[in-house]
């Protein structure tokens, strides 16, 4: 017995069905044949799955690195927008240059960027700073670029202990600065010692992990 062709009316179009799938469906077993439509948010690239703006990650880089006001940059989008992922480059970054062939300093830098940005933002709270963890997670992150920059300068003068100490304290001083500027803001008034004084004491131990001191 020839089964009859079985034509289906799908978006005003006639489609003919082999005898296979006209059996199939008509057994009850016609969703082995169903196929989904592709979803077209599963075909987003992958720095827009994982949330990464290399652009905006690229100024806030330059907001770091200069922070003088005259310059033009808007440097509050480094603490009212924060990401994760561009202040981690920096960290792992600094980590990678800080290893002298240890590498368990990579874990403990980490460690003291996520601990060290937790005891400044439980002292920003405390003393009436409105600021979020992520906020501080990202600019204390942002703001190690400095003793990057002076990395390879202090390769080179090494061997000249004043000079060398000279950039060490100019490093330590530019991102103290720049983070600061960032974190402490006009709410803190006559209580801005009391923020900026562990902010300083944070990045001279990062550069002591740099530096082996």
């Amino acid at each position: 017995i020839t089964t009859p062709d079985v034509k289906l009316n799908l978006g005003g179009e006639f489609i003919k069905e082999s005898t296979a799938t006209t059996f199939l469906r008509q057994r009850g077993y016609g969703w082995l044949l169903e196929v989904e439509d592709d979803d077209p948010e599963d075909n987003k690239p992958l720095l827009e799955e994982l949330d990464i703006d290399l652009k905006d990650i690229y100024y806030k880089i330059r907001c770091v690195l200069m922070p003088m006001p005259s310059l033009g940059f808007n440097r509050q989008v480094v603490r009212d927008n924060p990401d994760f992922w561009g202040p981690l480059a920096v960290v792992l970054f600094f980590s990678m240059i800080s290893l002298y062939g240890q590498f368990k300093v990579v874990s403990w830098i980490i460690t003291i960027w996520i601990f060290g940005s937790l005891t400044i933002f439980l002292l920003a709270r405390v003393l009436g700073g409105e600021v979020a963890y992520g906020q501080v997670l990202g600019v204390i992150g942002y703001s190690l670029l400095p003793l990057i920059v002076i990395a390879p300068v202090l390769l080179v003068v090494g061997s000249f202990e004043v000079v060398s100490t000279l950039i060490k304290l100019f490093g330590v001083f530019w991102a103290a600065y720049s983070a600061a500027s960032l974190l402490v803001g006009e709410e803190f008034k006559t209580k801005k010692p009391l923020l900026i004084y562990p902010i300083f004491l944070l990045y001279i131990y990062f550069l002591s992990l740099y530096t082996g001191v």
